[in-house]
């Protein structure tokens, strides 16, 4: 470690950067069973942010193990791992001024706390994807849970790995009463005071 000898100092700040884009930089961090519909309201999110004039860049499990987190299984010593490097991508994209959707299942209070630390406390936003398990499994289009309940897939959260759901999330969305559509409003208007300047019109 001796030989590291960060220059972040020395760089344009966060602030620069938002100044730019015209918009506060935040992670928004949705949680939540596989199946639940993370991926699919992140998606509608994004998009929603962008037509409102937002620069916001989705992290999503699978393109992130399908790439950076390519060689981590499903251990309790990778998942952390995993969740550690997807926290620190989003600090670099919230210090870049972008508003960042990280979609992980980050089954464990533990590692929701430590993104939250490592993003920090003030520009973390937790969005409770909740759904009923058997609702999630009605919409296992990848067959994860049948194979799971089969035992081909072990540690397989919300059967034999258990899920902590949050306790005082920023936003609890609840899939099975809402619309994709809904849900990704429901967030925005929790989040668009923490994400606009006062010059900007919506």
């Amino acid at each position: 470690m001796n030989n590291i000898h960060p220059i972040f100092d020395r760089l344009l700040q966060r602030a620069d950067r938002e100044k730019l884009l015209n918009q506060k930089s935040k992670v928004l961090w949705l949680t939540g069973l596989s199946g639940s519909g993370k991926s699919t309201i992140a998606q509608e999110l994004e998009r929603k942010l962008y037509n409102e004039g937002f620069l916001c860049q989705v992290l999503d499990g699978d393109n992130i193990r399908s790439g950076i987190n390519s060689n981590l299984g499903f251990t309790i010593e990778d998942r952390e791992e995993n969740i550690r490097r997807i926290a620190e991508i989003g600090k670099l994209y919230l210090h870049s001024g972008l508003i960042t959707i990280c979609s992980f299942i980050s089954p464990t209070k533990v590692s929701r706390d430590f993104a939250k630390s490592t993003i920090g406390a003030d520009d973390f936003i937790e969005v409770y994807i909740n759904a009923p398990l058997e609702v999630c499994e009605s919409r296992d289009v990848k067959g994860l849970y049948e194979k799971a309940r089969a035992g081909e897939i072990k540690g397989f959260t919300g059967i034999d790995s258990p899920y902590e759901a949050p306790v005082s999330p920023d936003v609890e969305i609840k899939t099975d009463e809402c619309t994709v559509e809904e849900a990704a409003q429901k967030i925005f208007d929790n989040v668009i005071a923490k994400i606009a300047v006062t010059n900007k019109t919506i």
